[in-house]
């Protein structure tokens, strides 16, 4: 049977078991059963049980369910009342004005949080209501929250940055610290067009507030003071080498646990959600992981991943050629999948073409990022317009459309980072080895 036939027919099975409502990481189970089942002379069940068992033991992987702790524990904190009275102050003599907080709220929350949907939701809690009573049109405020709450996903930590660790073996340190230079020129991008559009619209943009004195700024800065030392503490400590990922992440619950309390957010029911909150989130991703290792180890007993690598190989693409056929195959499969579900089913297919290509498989994992935070604001699966939909009741389609502009922007970051690769990584050479 050739090489197509087999794709063909393991595809079909995928979306015939998708589209029947089984989960996705049993799905992936079973396709990869049928593929060992039916190519293979390896026994399938022999197979499953010692990769899932080797998937789900991975201490790297300890990170995960941390970071994805960390972040329940602050969703349900004053931390976005909190920034959003930091932040105002400082905005107010920008062109655009407080539009930047959902900006400069998103880069921020992001760097304690590692999920867009999470990110957007925080930070939505805030300014929606507050710009919305300030007069700030409606679609300004959508696109910028839904195009800056994919911030989640690269500055790090980021959740399906160490997914794409896990699944291409690449350090997830260094691929937090390569994170954090294309974070802030993708948030400097969406300020960027936010001053592009308060100039070319004046009369939209509301009065500003009262000035404020510089030592009044100051002092309504200091809300911001407990997620500062949290970054640091959780960044800090993976840049310096003195902690790996998974202890900066129980570094970052403890503090997380800490800004609760002092808040007076922590109590037994908000700790009891947080809790169940993140085993609920990290349980679908750890099932997805380990049906993606197993479906990963049958396409390298059938051969798929050489023999595809060998196929790209014999077109002749160039390098910028292949990113472009990755960016156009990664923007259309977000169009049905999830993110991480994304990065798990096509990692062992795809890193033999990008590392025989020469590409830095850092480099490519930041790649990854951007281009799934494009998934996360186009319909009909984007996790954002779905968060968006629903704490303002508008129409996924409305909200796609207004954030079309944040899409293109993002596309503009993937441009900069292909032409000027040491933004993402400069930072990494620079890490304690």
């Amino acid at each position: 049977m050739s090489d197509i036939a087999v794709a063909g027919l393991l595809i079909a099975a995928l979306f015939l078991i998708l589209g029947s409502g089984v989960w996705i990481g049993l799905t992936l189970s079973g396709v990869a059963w049928i593929a060992m089942q039916i190519f293979s002379s390896r026994p399938a069940g022999d197979a499953m049980a010692v990769t899932i068992w080797g998937s789900a033991s991975s201490w790297t992987l300890t990170a995960l369910p941390l970071f994805v702790w960390m972040g329940e524990i602050l969703f349900r904190t004053r931390l976005s009342q909190d920034m959003f009275k930091g932040l105002a102050p400082w905005m107010q003599s920008l062109p655009g004005r407080l539009l930047h907080t959902n900006v400069v709220g998103c880069a921020v929350f992001a760097a304690v949080s590692g999920s867009s949907a999470a990110t957007c939701a925080t930070i939505g809690k805030m300014s929606l209501p507050e710009l919305k009573r300030r007069g700030y049109p409606d679609d300004m405020v959508i696109g910028t929250l839904a195009g800056a709450g994919t911030l989640g996903l690269l500055i790090p930590p980021s959740i399906i940055m160490i997914v794409y660790g896990v699944s291409a073996d690449v350090s997830i340190a260094r691929l937090f610290i390569a994170g954090v230079i294309p974070g802030i020129m993708l948030a400097l991008l969406f300020s960027g067009y936010i001053v592009f559009w308060a100039l070319r619209n004046p009369g939209l943009v509301p009065p500003a507030d009262a000035k404020l004195p510089f030592r009044e700024k100051l002092k309504a800065s200091m809300s911001l003071i407990p997620v500062a030392l949290l970054i640091l503490s959780v960044l800090g400590s993976i840049y310096a080498g003195i902690a790996t990922a998974t202890e900066a992440a129980a570094v970052g619950v403890v503090g997380a646990m800490v800004i609760s309390g002092v808040q007076g957010s922590l109590n037994w029911h908000s700790f009891k959600e947080a809790l169940l909150g993140a085993t609920r989130l990290y349980c679908m991703m750890a099932l997805i992981l380990a049906g993606a290792a197993f479906l990963t180890l049958a396409m390298g007993y059938i051969g798929l991943p050489r023999h595809l690598a060998e196929w790209i190989g014999s077109l002749g693409l160039s390098k910028f050629q292949l990113i472009l056929m990755l960016a156009a195959f990664y923007i259309v499969l977000g169009c049905f999948l999830d993110g991480i579900s994304m990065v798990v089913l096509t990692m062992g297919v795809i890193m033999p073409t990008v590392t025989a290509a020469g590409i830095d498989p850092v480099w490519f994992g930041i790649f990854i990022v951007l281009v799934v935070e494009m998934a996360q604001i186009t319909p009909p699966v984007g996790f954002n317009l779905f968060v968006l939909q629903g704490m303002t009741g508008k129409d996924l389609l409305y909200i796609a459309r207004v954030t079309l502009p944040m899409f293109f922007l993002m596309v503009a970051a993937v441009l900069l980072i292909y032409f000027v690769p040491q933004l993402v990584t400069w930072l990494p050479q620079q890490m304690a080895p």
